[in-house]
């Protein structure tokens, strides 16, 4: 476990203080990012039940998988902003915070006292990033948005699986995205160094820029392309092939001089790269079918070691279709020494660093929090203590 010391190299948001109003995984995932990089986060939560990812399942010593995913190293307070005196001590706290990063359900921050107009006459300096489900003025504005929901609407289901059996992509990307979006926006304004601004970014816009290849390929041939599994409609051969050994490779090529190491060098197979319906990409994608069939033979000939290495030699990319529990234990993680030690209220777990590797600088890796487990303290440094504002302290 890497430990921070005295000594250690401060993050470039230090001296930042971000608080989030915040459930789930989009907003969370914008303040874990803001965190990583040294801003202090205050996750001001209800004092019965807290963000609801808390309890999506207990597999974690009983917290959520995605609790614990998003919210390592930030402060838990608990109060309930349907009182006065609850929402007199977040604005207290808005008034020594730098940014407020929300993703509450529609109209619920208007109702709070806290929409972008309400915090540009109250917290002028104050950097409010609101994250919701369709953005403002259309008509479906008012309604709730979850990943699954939004990935639906915005036609990303419907361009993977297979023909006619759409499947939602694994990863939460519209959360994840948007809250690395609205994460973007807050080092933006930061770094502006202007004080204060208003940031809206929804779910729904951050899947269709997501979705902007195969949009534009739509809007530019009136054709939906057809959603190819483990392939990709834009290119071929590119693909997932199950080996002798009974594992499967991905391989496949982005452009005809890869196509033409793969053909000759690979497959061994000089008449492939000389026929001319392969020539060009879009000759092979309109023979998708028998290239696959000739890579799919090919492989099931050969270990996934045998193939892995000879695809390297042509300078063919690829890679092992793994499960999650080989990720787990993936070599190069282990050899880049990408897992750390956390705690969170039942014990101690293994957690990635995250992306950016920064010279000189060690994320914080944080606790995880318990519910309310730094109520008191935040509260006595705006003056108050939780009897003021009629909350209990929740033990940790």
């Amino acid at each position: 476990m890497a430990v921070r010391t005295d000594d250690s190299v401060p993050g470039p948001l230090a001296g930042v203080t971000v608080v989030g109003l915040e459930q789930a995984v989009s907003a969370p995932m914008c303040t874990r990012t803001l965190g990583d990089l040294g801003a202090r986060v205050i996750k001001v939560e209800h004092p019965r039940g807290g963000d609801f990812a808390r309890h999506y399942d207990d597999v974690v010593h009983g917290l959520g998988a995605h609790f614990v995913w998003v919210n390592r190293g930030k402060e838990s307070v608990a109060l309930d902003l349907k009182t006065d005196a609850g929402t007199a001590a977040l604005h207290r706290l808005l008034d020594r915070a730098d940014v407020l990063v929300s993703n509450l359900a529609p109209g619920a921050t208007t109702a709070l006292g806290i929409a972008p107009d309400d915090l540009a006459a109250s917290h002028p300096d104050l950097i409010a990033v609101e994250i919701d489900g369709y953005g403002r003025g259309g008509p479906l504005s008012h309604k709730r948005a979850y990943d699954l929901l939004v990935q639906a609407e915005s036609g990303a289901c419907a361009v993977t699986g297979l023909p006619g059996a759409p499947a939602k992509p694994g990863p939460p990307i519209a959360d994840v995205c948007a809250g690395l979006y609205a994460a973007l926006s807050v080092v933006a304004l930061l770094g502006a160094r202007r004080g204060g601004g208003r940031v809206a970014v929804s779910l729904f816009d951050t899947m269709t820029e997501l979705m902007g290849y195969p949009l534009t390929f739509t809007r530019h041939t009136g054709v939906d392309q057809e959603p190819a599994g483990m392939g990709s409609p834009a290119v071929a051969p590119y693909g997932a092939y199950r080996t002798a050994d009974g594992a499967t490779v991905v391989l496949g090529t982005t452009n005809d001089r890869e196509w033409q190491r793969l053909a000759r060098d690979l497959l061994d197979r000089r008449d492939l790269a000389e026929d001319p319906r392969f020539r060009t990409n879009a000759g092979r994608v309109g023979h998708r079918a028998v290239l696959d069939a000739v890579l799919g033979e090919w492989c099931a000939r050969h270990d996934l070691g045998a193939v892995q290495e000879k695809a390297d030699a042509a300078g063919i990319g690829n890679s092992r279709l793994n499960g999650p529990g080989e990720v787990v234990a993936h070599p190069h993680l282990a050899a880049r020494d990408r897992w750390r030690t956390v705690d969170t209220p039942g014990g101690p777990v293994q957690a990635l660093l995250p992306p950016p590797v920064i010279a000189g600088y060690e994320p914080p890796m944080g606790p995880v929090p318990a519910l309310g487990e730094h109520t008191g303290a935040v509260l006595a440094e705006l003056g108050l203590d939780a009897e003021e504002i009629e909350m209990p302290r929740v033990p940790s």
